[in-house]
């Protein structure tokens, strides 16, 4: 068997996700975070996007919507402490693009800096959970 390290992935609501894993892919603060067994000890706050669980023996690919968080990877496991986190097959394409109308017509009504800073926010949560449906779509 190849080496494998285990994967937990949670939000304050449950647990999404907790196996074994060959590699995990996510989106870092600075940039996509690539993690194999035994990765040197790492904390980091990751931003909306997928994160992918590469499950070993060729068993495929999870995904999950994650909206932020941080992470921490040992040598043997990683955690990813989600604000929300969705499992791929969960995620809903018609919500989200009626969400993302909805706070873009927030967006041209904002009065303030903090309105318009709020709204960019979730504008940027939609997008990348609009990219993680189209990936999972072309899976």
């Amino acid at each position: 068997m190849a080496h494998t390290l285990h994967v937990d992935v949670v939000s304050a609501e449950e647990s999404i996700f907790s196996g074994d894993a060959e590699f995990v892919v996510l989106p870092g603060e600075a940039g996509e975070l690539g993690i194999y067994p035994q990765h040197t000890p790492l904390i980091s706050r990751i931003k909306p996007g997928a994160v992918r669980i590469h499950r070993p023996d060729g068993a495929g690919e999870e995904l999950v919507f994650v909206a932020g968080g941080i992470l921490e990877v040992q040598p043997k496991g990683v955690t990813v402490l989600a604000d929300t986190a969705i499992r791929g097959k969960d995620l809903d394409e018609a919500k989200a693009t009626e969400a993302m109308k909805q706070a873009e017509t927030a967006r041209q009504n904002a009065t303030s800096d903090q309105e318009r800073a709020t709204v960019e926010g979730e504008l940027a949560m939609l997008v990348a959970q609009l990219a993680t449906i189209r990936r999972l779509r072309k899976q």
